[in-house]
C-alpha cells in the first residue's frame, strides 16, 4: 500500500537508511545462526525480535517442552547479551530477584557496611519462568522493574543493564496453585506470544539435530551498543496519517458499546483494548518494518502484530466462553471487518 504522506516525526537521515538496510541483512544473519540452534518457530522468534527492537517485553505461553528456554539463551548469545533464567516458584521473595542488602566489611575503614548485592534482574534478558506461579508480591517486584528499568532499595536506585528485555512464560496447562496475572499487568507486556507444537517434519529434524551433534556454536550478529542505536531508529520511523486513523479504528472496535462496535464484538466481548495497544501497534509496525529493510509502516505491518498486541488486552464474556470462542477469534474477524482503505480514511480527514 502507498505510504507516500508521512507524519511529522523526524525523517529517516542517509546514516537511518544505511542502519535500516544493516538491521535487515542482521535479522537474516541472526536467523540462520539461531537456525544451528532452534528448528522452526518462524512466527515466534520474528515477534520475539520485534519487542526486543521495540524496547517492549513478551509473555510466552505454551506446553513444556518448546525450547522456550532455549530459544531465548540463543537469542542473547546472538545479540551479546547477558541472560539470566528466573524459575518462579511459592516461595520466591522479591529480593531473590531484585537483590538484598548485605552486612560487610570495609577493608579500608574496617567498618561494617550495608552493601547491595545485585539479584538476577540485573541482566539485558530475563526468562522469568512460570510467572504464574509466585505470589503477587514477587510478581509486582519483577513488573516494576520492567515498567522502571530500575531497582530502588536502601533509599537509592539501581539502574538496569541497558538494554532490557523481560520474556515471562505461562503454562496453560496447570492451574491449580497458580496466581493469575491481573489483567493491568498483562497491559504491561507488549506481546504474547504462543508457542504451538512443531510440525512433523520439524519435530523430525528436531530428532535428527538434537540427538546426532554437540552443543552449536553461536556467532555474536550484533552488540549492546548497536541494538539500542536501533530501538533509538525504530522511533524515528515515519508513519502515514491514514495508518494511525486504521490502529485508532481497529483498536476503539473492540470496545462493547461504541458507535462503530460490530455486533460480534457486543456479543462476545466484556471489554476492550486501551490505547497501550495503539501505541505497540504502532511501535512494533515500526520495528516489523524496518526488520524488513522497509523506511515505512504499511498496513500488513500492523495486522500481522494485531493478534500477539491484542490478544490479552480483552476480557470474553459468558456467551463466548459458551461458544468456544476465544480472543484470536475475534481479533480476526476483526481484522476482516475493519477497512484497510487507505482512501476511506484519507476522505474521512478531509471531510
Amino acid at each position: 500500500m502507498n505510504e507516500d504522506r508521512a507524519d511529522e516525526s523526524p525523517k529517516l537521515q542517509a546514516d537511518d537508511v544505511q542502519a535500516v538496510e544493516q538491521l535487515a541483512a542482521g535479522r537474516d544473519r541472526m536467523v540462520a545462526e539461531l537456525r544451528k540452534a532452534i528448528v522452526g518457530m518462524d512466527r515466534v522468534i520474528d515477534e520475539v525480535l520485534i519487542a526486543i527492537f521495540s524496547r517492549g517485553h513478551g509473555l510466552l505461553e505454551g506446553v513444556p517442552g518448546l525450547a522456550k528456554t532455549l530459544l531465548v539463551s540463543s537469542l542473547a548469545k546472538c545479540l551479546s547479551l547477558s541472560f539470566r533464567r528466573i524459575q518462579f516458584t511459592p516461595d520466591l521473595m522479591p529480593s531473590d530477584i531484585t537483590g538484598t542488602e548485605i552486612l560487610q566489611d570495609d577493608p579500608e575503614t574496617g567498618k561494617r557496611l550495608f552493601m547491595f548485592a545485585k539479584g538476577p534482574v540485573f541482566a539485558n534478558i530475563i526468562l522469568a519462568d512460570e510467572i504464574n506461579r509466585t505470589p503477587p508480591k514477587t510478581q509486582a517486584a519483577l513488573l516494576e522493574a520492567m515498567q522502571e528499568h530500575m531497582v530502588s532499595a536502601g533509599g537509592e536506585d539501581f539502574r538496569l543493564d541497558q538494554p532490557f528485555f523481560v520474556l515471562a512464560t505461562q503454562n496453560p496447562l496447570e492451574q491449580e496453585g497458580t496466581y493469575p496475572l491481573p489483567e493491568a499487568q498483562l497491559d504491561r507486556f507488549m506481546f504474547k506470544i504462543l508457542v504451538d507444537y512443531p510440525s512433523q517434519q520439524e519435530e523430525i529434524e528436531i530428532m535428527r539435530t538434537v540427538t546426532t551433534r554437540i552443543e552449536p556454536q553461536l556467532s555474536e550478529i550484533l552488540s549492546a551498543e548497536q541494538i539500542i542505536s536501533l530501538q533509538e531508529l525504530v522511533r524515528r520511523v515515519p508513519v502515514a496519517d491514514h495508518i494511525y486513523q486504521y490502529v485508532a479504528r481497529l483498536v476503539r472496535c473492540t470496545r462493547p458499546g461504541g458507535p462503530d462496535t460490530p455486533e460480534f464484538i457486543n456479543r462476545w466481548a466484556s471489554w476492550g483494548a486501551g490505547p497501550r495497544a495503539c501505541l505497540y501497534l504502532i511501535i512494533g509496525g515500526k520495528a516489523r518494518a524496518i526488520l524488513r529493510g522497509r523506511f515505512n509502516v504499511a498496513v500488513e505491518d500492523i495486522q500481522a502484530i494485531a493478534l500477539p498486541v491484542m490478544r490479552h488486552r480483552m476480557g470474553l464474556n459468558f456467551a463466548a466462553q459458551s461458544e468456544g470462542v476465544d480472543t484470536d477469534e475475534i481479533v480476526r474477524q476483526l481484522l476482516a471487518a475493519v477497512p484497510a482503505d487507505e482512501k476511506l480514511y484519507d476522505a474521512k480527514a478531509a471531510g
